[in-house]
Formats: C-alpha cells, sequence, structure tokens
C-alpha cells in the first residue's frame, strides 16, 4: 500500500522542527556567594543561637588551614565568658551497640523531660587509606535531626585522636556559647578514643551489648575505670534474661576495681533504644551523678583538670604540627625515610637525624 504522504500533492509539506525548549536551569539564577564574616560577626551568630553561623564556626575550628586557626582562636576567646554552662556527656561503646539509635531516643527523653538545648558531635573514624569519613551518624538520629532544639554535627577524626579531642572542645565552647546546655559527645568506639573524649566530658557511659560473647572482651580496666555508667542495650525479647546476666556479670567485676576519684559508684543497668525501654532509669541515673559530684565539688574541680590536660595536649599536637610542617624536615624526611628502608640506619638513628636538625633550626 502506497503512502500518502508520498504523493506529488504533498510536495510543498514541511514538517517543523518544534518548538525548542529551554533549559531546565534558570539563566538569571545566580548561587549567592557567602559572605566573609569577622570574628565579631562570628560571635554575635553563636550568642545569638543561629546554628548556621555556628557550623560555619566549627568547620573553621575543624580546618588545618594557618589563617583559619588564628580567626577560630579568636572567636573561642571571645566566646568563652558565654560557655561552661553545659552537662557534657561522653557516649561510647562497642560497633554495632546501637550508639547513634540510643542518642537518639536519649536526646529526645531528655529535651521532653529537661527542656533547654542539645548538641550531639559524633566523632566519625577516617579511613586510614583515603583519609576520608562516611559521616553518617546524622541519619541514624532521625528525630532527634529535625528536633527544632537539636544540633547534630558529625566531624571526622582524621587519624589525630588529640586532634580530635582540641578540636572536639573547642566545638563544645562554641556550641555553650550558642545557648546548648546539654552536649553528647559520640566516640569512634575503638582504640584510645573512649580516653580522648573522657578528658572532656562530665558523664562517661558506656554502652554495651549481651549475647554475642563479647562480655568478658567489654570487662577492661581502661574501659572500666572511665566509665561512670554501664548500660546493656537491646534488653528486649528473647535478650532479656542475657542483658539482665550481662549485667550482672559488669556489677561483679566493679567489684575488682578501687573506687572513682568521684567517690560515686558506677551502676549497671539494661535498656532497649528501639523500642525506648529504660531511657528513664539510664537518665535518672545521669543526672543523679551530677547532682553527687556537684555537691561534693568534684564536677568543679574535675573541669579544672580537664582544662590542665588539655593545655599539655595542645602542646603536644603543636609540637608535631611544627615538626612536620618545618620544610628543613619536610625535605630531609623523604630521605631518612629511604636509608631506613634500605636498612643503611636503623629507624631511631634516622628519628634521631631528624629532631636533631629540627632543634637546631629552631633555635
Amino acid at each position: 500500500m502506497e503512502h500518502p504522504e508520498n504523493s506529488e500533492s504533498y510536495k510543498g509539506l514541511v514538517v517543523n522542527a518544534g518548538i525548542e525548549q529551554p533549559s531546565s536551569v534558570n539563566p538569571h539564577l545566580s548561587r549567592p556567594k557567602k559572605r566573609n564574616l569577622s570574628v565579631d560577626d562570628y560571635v554575635e551568630g553563636i550568642v545569638k543561637g543561629d546554628t548556621t553561623i555556628l557550623s560555619r564556626a566549627v568547620t573553621l575550628v575543624e580546618s588545618t588551614r594557618p589563617e583559619h586557626e588564628i580567626i577560630a582562636q579568636q572567636v573561642i576567646e571571645k566566646c568563652l565568658p558565654y560557655s561552661h554552662n553545659s552537662i557534657r556527656i561522653g557516649i561510647s561503646g562497642v560497633p554495632g551497640a546501637g550508639k547513634s539509635t540510643s542518642i537518639d531516643v536519649f536526646g529526645l527523653h531528655v529535651l521532653e523531660k529537661y527542656g533547654g538545648k542539645l548538641a550531639v558531635l559524633a566523632i566519625d573514624p577516617s579511613s586510614e587509606r583515603t583519609k576520608g569519613s562516611i559521616l553518617g551518624d546524622k541519619t541514624r538520629m532521625e528525630k532527634l535531626a529535625v528536633h527544632p532544639n537539636s544540633f547534630i554535627r558529625p566531624s571526622p577524626s582524621a587519624g589525630s585522636l588529640g586532634g580530635v579531642a582540641r578540636k572536639t572542645r573547642e566545638t563544645i565552647i562554641l556550641c555553650e556559647a550558642a545557648g546548648f546546655d546539654k552536649i553528647f559527645v559520640e566516640t569512634v568506639g575503638v582504640g584510645q578514643s573512649e580516653t580522648a573524649v573522657h578528658s572532656m566530658v562530665d558523664f562517661f557511659l558506656f554502652i554495651q551489648l549481651a549475647g554475642t560473647g563479647d562480655e568478658l572482651q567489654g570487662i577492661k580496666r581502661g574501659i572500666m575505670e572511665m566509665a561512670d555508667g554501664i548500660v546493656i542495650n537491646k534488653a528486649d525479647g528473647d535478650n532479656v534474661e542475657r542483658a539482665r546476666l550481662a549485667a550482672a556479670q559488669f556489677r561483679s567485676a566493679l567489684h575488682f576495681f578501687p573506687p572513682s576519684e568521684s567517690g560515686w559508684t558506677p551502676q549497671v543497668l539494661t535498656y532497649s533504644g528501639f523500642y525506648g525501654l529504660g531511657i528513664k532509669e539510664v537518665w535518672d541515673m545521669v543526672y543523679d551523678y551530677i547532682a553527687f559530684v556537684k555537691a561534693n565539688g568534684y564536677f568543679q574541680r574535675n573541669r579544672r583538670e580537664q582544662s590542665k590536660y588539655q593545655m599539655y595536649e595542645s602542646i603536644n599536637e603543636s609540637l608535631r604540627n611544627s615538626f612536620y610542617q618545618n620544610p628543613t624536615i619536610e625535605a630531609m624526611l623523604a630521605d631518612e625515610e629511604r636509608k631506613v628502608l634500605k636498612g643503611k640506619h636503623t629507624s631511631f638513628v634516622a628519628a634521631q637525624n631528624l629532631l636533631v636538625k629540627y632543634f637546631g633550626t629552631i633555635k
């Protein structure tokens, strides 16, 4: 069958190309550039409780650029008079213990019962290979993330727990100046991060699991001596009895440790973060502790000791940075490294050569 469009009578017809579709991006739209803030702008915004400016100030604190560090220190100094008015809670636990889920329900409980404002500082481990971090803790705090009186800030550990301790402590000062009277600091949950966080909080809460075969692994002198409270998560369903048994094991283990400097005897409780069971009892314990240490004077004494500890940590970090950023050392480091790898020098000799050179350059 012949198609009619091939007929001679249709030779004059032309098919139009159609209307050209406009771009989906508005050509008149320009992304506004962020205004550079002065030190006074930062301080004024933080004191007013502006979380956008607070976030920018925290980014400034976390930056390693020298010009940012100078501004950050000036902001922190001016915010100091408005700080020291919060309760700082460190929260740690084995990976998979449900720290983020627990913080979500803990945070909602303290906001609903005690009011005020809550800041959550979540330290996320950085990859040793790529130096990157997922920073996904906020996605697991679904309810707290949308609460008008909460501020959640995930930060990378960047491979340096000393640096994390200093930057997190400075972030705490900024959050306190912004009116946050409750600060949660969630640790990486592995290695020595607990020690770093313990040096900046008033109460250290250790989250454990039952029924994982890891109860004895959790009973370690360092963690047990730091913990002001131990809580067994996922005490629900068929796991209730196992959680109670694990709690009894931890209570027995606590008897073998000397009394804490605060005079407080750590308690062991069970709860379920997923089902919200036992949350009130956990926070009654926390506030009982705060009242106890404030009454006997340990609260302020501990804060003064933490400030002194942080001074020495800052000295150590500054010396380390000064060493590795020294141009002479940077030029010499690769050569000494090659000699160690080829067996021409021991690592101790190479280190001594570098240190002697470094101290010679700063005289």
